[in-house]
């Protein structure tokens, strides 16, 4: 596979190269640099890395502010490849083979303040590279072949460097003059795993460094290098030194006052032997306030030489920190009993990650002015805590923190704690408690916790009322109701929780952190219930998008300073079109808004709708309307001619009310008393009582052999007479017969029929009617020209 990556990382070299020579001619330097690095087009930040080049792209201009050209296979630094780019801040040139610098590559980059040439091929250093960069805040120099920096300091010019990375492991010697030129370093990096020369002075030009690091495995330099930087370095890190036993003196031939404040050993390697000549030496450097062992190894069982370090004087260490030291029989370690002199002074102290099972009541009892205990990540049980938190011990602790460890009992545990009468701040996180009783006893003192990631279910009345800050992250709580008066800052990160906790029981809360929980939203009250509060964190929830959460968003005031993590943070869950939006980029329309009002204002307007055409229609009849046009559609449906054995009539009379005195006392008698007689149907005496009038009307059509009607001029004006007529129309005649009688009691002209009565106009025009003559004489004829109509 690797070989694979060669040949094709080898095979695009050589194309891009080639590309190069035949189009370097034909093309600007600005078409070129677009084919060799596409990134630089355009814009500021020219991006080059793992491209593959064997030089500078040309077309470099003013407008590039950063130009990263890591990660590729340069050689060479040519006058005129950089020479264009004068507004360059940062220049990236880190894993290259770059073995060589023209001397003026450098100059027309007043503006650099970031140079990065680490992991290269430089074998030497020159002063003429960094003459002109007058802006230079940061160079790295580390693991290139260089030896030495030279007979002189290549870095004289570079009045303005904050931090200087160098070195490499074959890098031998430091001179004296190496670093003239340099005042003051925020940081210096010095990889001198390889050193073995170094002249006493060569560091002391330099009038103040922040933090130094070097890689130091020659233990004959350390004494030389530190009283060196005893007046010029604040933080001194030595790292990968493995200490033998030199009893020359830290500050020898030195005066006061000193600088150094903290010293920290990284993957250092000590001997029993050499750390009470340690001790005994660093006492010398009265400014010393802070020692540090970091990824240590102690080859020893703390078999020190207690009489020699007591008798040697008080240490002026204020602050200890041992954090990952591997003692491989620590089992067997000693208690450091006659050490009480040498601790009673310490205010800090930090022991973690070291398999620390363990405090002896009768040295804990000597940490007198003690106020930060840091026992994380180790072995402590409730049993050997018992012994390590005794009696007068620690009377002055005000920090401890025991997280980490293997504590299961929390009522055990609090009233151990209890005997630390000053103690403010407890962390007893990450361990594995489960359940929680209902009561425990605290020291009255205390009012920070942290029980983040105990496994504890619920929170009960054993959490002290004492307290301003609580966390309880990471656990697997549902609900949250303390009483918890003075609480300003509540943590519950990682929880159940659906809702925001009630305000009213911690009254005076400021920071709250309900991140990572259930929470579908929080209302304008819940949140307003909080009246001090500045911060709340509740993002990463699965937040439901619902109108009335989305207006108290979009119209509280400040909700932006309020919110931690806003508005990147808090996406919406739900509803679905919106899920994964950004809660503050959501706007919902109105209906989706009050679909529940939309759909009663909908409702009540079908109702209002409805309750009005039930008005009209019971005004204007409508039921007695329709029901009439279904049973003039059931009769128009019904066979045209009933039965012979229903005929019960002789002839159905349809007349107006008005003309009912001729009807029923003149043409009733005269056809019913006839010889022989006549049965006629009229609605008065042969209508069934209780039945529906249409109803009746289309029975007794259907039941007579034919329909008389009495027309006048009050028939055309009734509505009962057009029902009976279109009935009729339907039901017993057409064009073809002659079921229809029509009498006209007095001249009608048809164009004075009204537009309703059209079926009439229409038989009129068709049909042959009897008129009613007013001369006596001509009566008896018209009787029995209707008698005979009736036979036939």
């Amino acid at each position: 596979m690797n070989l694979n990556f060669l040949i094709k990382l080898t095979t695009h070299t050589w194309q891009m190269w080639a590309i190069y020579m035949v189009l370097a001619p034909s093309l600007s330097e600005e078409q070129v640099l677009k084919q060799a690095c596409p990134s630089c087009d355009a814009t500021q930040l020219c991006n080059c890395s793992f491209m593959g080049l064997d030089f500078i792209p040309p077309g470099l201009t003013g407008k590039i502010t950063t130009l990263n050209l890591a990660h590729n296979r340069i050689q060479h630094i040519r006058s005129q490849d950089l020479q264009q780019a004068v507004n360059l801040r940062a220049l990236l040139l880190q894993s290259n083979k770059i073995s060589s610098i023209d001397k003026d590559s450098f100059w027309s980059l007043g503006k650099l303040e970031l140079l990065d040439l680490s992991n290269n091929s430089l074998a030497h250093l020159s002063p003429e590279w960094f003459e002109h960069l007058f802006s230079l805040q940061h160079l790295h120099l580390q693991e290139n072949s260089y030896r030495d920096l030279g007979e002189s300091s290549p870095f004289s010019s570079l009045r303005n460097l904050s931090s200087l990375h160098l070195g490499n492991p074959w890098f031998s010697t430091i001179r004296q003059g190496n670093f003239e030129g340099i005042e003051l370093l925020d940081k210096l990096w010095i990889d001198g795993g390889g050193l073995r020369q170094y002249r006493p002075g060569s560091l002391k030009s330099i009038k103040k460094i922040n933090h130094m690091i070097i890689n130091l495995k020659n233990t004959s330099l350390f004494s030389a290098i530190v009283r060196d930087l005893l007046y010029s370095v604040i933080w001194l890190e030595v790292r990968e030194i493995k200490l033998e036993i030199e009893k020359k003196s830290l500050v020898q031939n030195s005066t006061l006052p000193f600088m150094i404040q903290k010293l920290t050993f990284k993957r250092a390697s000590f001997t029993d032997q050499y750390i009470s000549l340690l001790i005994i030496l660093l006492k010398e450097i009265t400014t010393l306030q802070e020692l540090e062992a970091i990824d240590c190894v102690l080859e020893g069982k703390g078999k020190w030489d207690v009489e020699a370090i007591a008798s040697s004087g008080q240490s002026f260490v204020e602050t200890v920190s041992i954090i990952n030291v591997t003692i491989q029989n620590f089992y067997l370690f000693f208690d450091l009993d006659g050490m009480e002199s040498q601790i009673n002074k310490l205010k800090r102290f930090t022991i973690a990650s070291s398999r620390v099972f363990m405090i002896p009541c009768k040295l804990a009892k000597n940490f007198s002015l003690l106020l930060y205990l840091d026992l994380h990540d180790n072995l402590l049980v409730n049993n050997r805590l018992n012994e390590t938190i005794c009696e007068d011990a620690w009377p002055s602790l005000q920090t401890l923190n025991l997280s980490q460890n293997s504590l299961k009992s929390l009522k055990q545990t609090a009233y151990i704690v209890t005997r630390l009468h000053k103690l403010i701040h407890l962390d007893i996180s990450q361990n594995n408690f489960g359940d929680i009783p209902d009561v425990c006893e605290w020291p009255k003192t205390l009012k920070y916790l942290n029980l983040s990631s105990t496994q504890i279910p619920k929170l009960t009345t054993c959490i002290p009322p004492t307290l301003e800050v609580l966390d309880v992250s990471a656990n697997n709580l549902k609900e949250f109701g303390l009483q918890l008066p003075f609480l300003k800052e509540l943590y519950l990160t990682k929880n159940h929780l659906k809702t925001l906790p009630g305000a009213a029981p911690i009254p005076n809360l400021v920071a709250m952190s309900v991140r990572r929980n259930k929470l579908n939203g929080f209302s304008r009250e819940e949140f307003e219930s909080f009246r001090k509060m500045e911060l709340l964190d509740a993002s990463d929830n699965n937040f439901i998008c619902s109108c009335e959460f989305l207006s108290f968003i979009h119209h509280q005031a400040g909700i932006a300073q309020v919110l931690v993590g806003w508005p990147d943070k808090y996406i919406c869950d739900s509803p679905l079109a919106v899920r994964g939006v950004q809660v503050g980029a959501v706007h919902l329309s109105l209906m989706e808004c009050h679909r529940s009002l939309m759909v009663s204002l909908l409702c009540t307007l079908v109702v209002l709708v409805m309750l009005i055409l039930v008005a009209i229609g019971y005004k204007y009849h409508a039921v007695w309307y329709l029901r009439m046009t279904w049973a003039w559609l059931q009769a128009k449906r019904k066979p045209k001619r009933a039965p012979l054995k229903d005929i019960c009539y002789d002839a159905f009379v349809s007349y107006s009310e008005h003309d009912s005195d001729w009807v029923e006392n003149i043409m009733v008698r005269e056809l019913e008393q006839a010889c022989p007689p006549f049965r006629l149907c009229l609605h008065k005496r042969d209508f069934v009582p209780g039945k529906w009038i249409v109803d009746n009307i289309i029975d007794s059509i259907e039941k007579s052999h034919k329909t008389l009607f009495v027309l006048s001029e009050h028939f055309v004006q009734s509505e009962w007479c057009k029902y009976e007529l279109d009935f009729s129309h339907f039901r017993l005649f057409d064009e073809n017969n002659d079921a229809a009688i029509l009498v006209l009691l007095e001249p009608i002209q048809s164009k004075a029929i009204p537009k309703r009565f059209c079926k009439l106009r229409k038989i009129m025009n068709t049909k042959t009617y009897l008129e009613w003559p007013l001369e006596g004489e001509q009566q008896a004829m018209f009787w029995e020209n209707l008698k005979g109509a009736l036979k036939s």
